[in-house]
């Protein structure tokens, strides 16, 4: 019976970390304030009705920052349903912790809720932070097609429709699209680059966008801006690159102490501690 629960759970475990990644979201329509109907994503299955926590989130003020970690994200579902899951995985890994071990140690469940509830703020934090690298990675070679763009005679909206719709799709084609989408539903171009700017908070996306800004109050050819940028960003991207590749040393000095060394002392050291053991050094004259 035992093990029965514990697949159980496990189950339960896996469908709510499957709900939180790949959550299939089903098209809805927004009518926007020019009149227009706009299709949004919204998941088939609201998680925020599992757990009244809705108040609690408006009065502690975490609706807003988990907003913006979820649309930074770019994960389809409410901070209310966030939340809930966070604590569902909770409430599941500590029930898990106690069928598993057949007690309830108190330090343990303390221990398990807390990685429940750190293991959906960690899955967002990673894939943050790999959308920004592939950002970032991918912004000089748009810079330089929304130039080309723009000094062939394309506005600046539909440089960037052009860019998003014959680029290979990528995080930085799915930001875009965004803002394309934002100044559809009414948002100025401005405002809406600004928004993409403190949504993603990349140095060189700010440089991008502060530029477009200082070209239009300027009035100057916005094509050349872009080639200024497009060479800062690869000089940024290739100094990010030098970073790194100084901090391999470093990283690679605590594998080496605790698993490399001990293995080669064991090769190296382990047949004479044998053999002294045995009956001294005398097998080595």
């Amino acid at each position: 019976m035992e093990i029965v629960i514990f697949l159980f759970i496990l189950s339960a475990i896996g469908l709510v970390v499957w709900s939180l990644i790949y959550s299939q979201p089903s098209t809805l329509l927004r009518i926007p304030q020019d009149g227009s109907a706009v299709k949004f994503q919204k998941p088939k299955f609201d998680f925020a009705r599992i757990f009244p926590t809705g108040s609690f989130l408006q009065k502690t003020g975490m609706t807003a920052s988990l907003k913006k970690i979820l649309e930074t994200a770019h994960v389809s579902i409410s901070p209310g349903a966030f939340f809930n899951l966070k604590i569902l995985l909770c409430i599941l890994l500590g029930v898990l912790v106690v069928v598993a071990s057949g007690k309830s140690d108190p330090l343990v469940l303390i221990i398990a809720i807390a990685i429940g509830y750190i293991i959906p703020d960690f899955y967002l934090k990673r894939k943050i932070a790999k959308r920004k690298y592939l950002i970032a990675r991918r912004l000089p070679e748009t810079v330089d097609l929304l130039g080309l763009c723009i000094e062939a005679g394309l506005d600046f909206v539909n440089a960037v429709k052009w860019v998003i719709e014959r680029t290979p799709h990528t995080p930085m084609t799915e930001e875009l699209t965004f803002v394309i989408d934002e100044i559809k539903w009414g948002k100025p171009r401005i405002q809406a680059l600004k928004d993409m700017s403190r949504r993603l908070e990349i140095p060189e996306m700010s440089s991008f966008v502060q530029t477009i800004i200082q070209a239009e109050r300027m009035g100057t050819p916005v094509a050349e801006a872009f080639a200024i940028l497009s060479e800062d960003a690869r000089a940024q991207r290739f100094h990010r690159g030098e970073r790194t590749a100084l901090q391999a040393p470093i990283k690679i000095l605590l594998p080496l102490i605790f698993f490399i060394m001990p293995v080669i002392g064991i090769i190296v050291g382990g047949p004479i501690l044998l053999t002294f053991m045995q009956g001294g050094l005398t097998g080595f004259k």
